[in-house]
């Protein structure tokens, strides 16, 4: 059975997950049975539509379409996190994420959505591109994750305090449409998560005004979590917490393929050892991490 990761992020980690993808080419055998990845997930600098995290600077159109070739060249979707939460109609117009998106187009990218104004958008507009239900919709209900299984998704990331919930999650339908959010930093039930992404929005909506009206970026709202700085190992006492075990024991068993690591705003070392600990074979660690890491250390040019 398929182990389908979606990794962390094709801008920020884009050397660190071109480098494990080439690796699990050529060394299959490091890696636990059935581990692929499927997609990695982000977005570009300055994306008004981008939600879950802050992302601003500058990319050459070069080097943006650069960073989609690389990654769709060995089979792996670039999935945009497309769940601003604070869109309006007159943002769907924005030319720069619809050029994104067109450029991105080719039946292989995907986006994972939030907003019901910016899916109708994209339906109407990239009919080709798969769509994934966001975790920030925060369907903490069972009922009403059922109804979203149910909708037109190719996947549906399930609200993490479902996560180690057995019960409920051996009772949803289409296993296959399921995704874990397996690695979450957050605290369960947090109530300052809605918020927290509302914030991210607001700033990207801010960058965006600023860039039109002056050319010049700007800083994101002050939001201080300081969840947003802890390691693998200072959540995997968290009942949100997945483990390999469960990974390749539990869950498989039930039928469900696709897992989510999350790490898009933090160090590339960060991120590998989550890598490490969910796909590499525990007797190899130790010989991945330290080639992976030399590597990192490498000026190696893809482009």
């Amino acid at each position: 059975m398929d182990h389908r990761f979606h990794l962390p992020d094709f801008v920020r980690h884009f050397k660190l997950n071109i480098m494990l993808a080439d690796m699990m080419k050529r060394s299959p055998e490091v890696f636990r049975d059935g581990v692929k990845i499927a997609s990695v997930y982000g977005a570009f600098p300055n994306m008004l539509w981008n939600g879950g995290r802050f992302l601003h600077g500058s990319m050459d159109a070069r080097v943006l379409r650069e960073i989609l070739t690389q990654f769709n060249s060995r089979g792996i979707a670039c999935r945009f996190t497309l769940t601003n939460p604070c869109l309006t109609k007159e943002h769907l117009s924005d030319p720069y994420c619809n050029s994104i998106l067109r450029a991105a187009d080719n039946g292989l990218n995907e986006a994972i959505v939030f907003s019901p104004l910016l899916e109708e958008h994209l339906r109407g507009n990239f009919p080709d591109m798969k769509l994934t239900s966001s975790t920030c919709k925060q369907i903490e209900d069972a009922d009403k994750l059922k109804e979203e299984l149910e909708k037109d998704y190719s996947l549906v990331v399930l609200d993490y305090n479902f996560n180690n919930d057995f019960d409920v999650i051996r009772s949803l339908p289409h296993k296959e449409k399921i995704e874990l959010l397996i690695d979450p930093c957050c605290t369960p039930h947090c109530k300052r998560r809605g918020e927290h992404y509302r914030s991210i929005g607001r700033s990207h909506i801010k960058l965006d005004e600023s860039l039109k009206k002056t050319g010049k970026l700007c800083d994101p709202e002050r939001f201080e979590c300081e969840c947003m700085l802890k390691n693998l190992y200072q959540t995997v006492s968290s009942p949100l917490h997945i483990t390999p075990d469960d990974v390749y024991g539990r869950y498989s068993d039930m039928g469900i393929q696709n897992f989510k690591i999350e790490g898009r705003s933090v160090p590339d070392i960060n991120v590998l050892e989550n890598y490490i600990y969910y796909m590499v074979r525990p007797e190899y660690k130790d010989e991945v991490r330290l080639e992976l890491l030399l590597k990192l250390t490498k000026n190696v040019k893809y482009f």
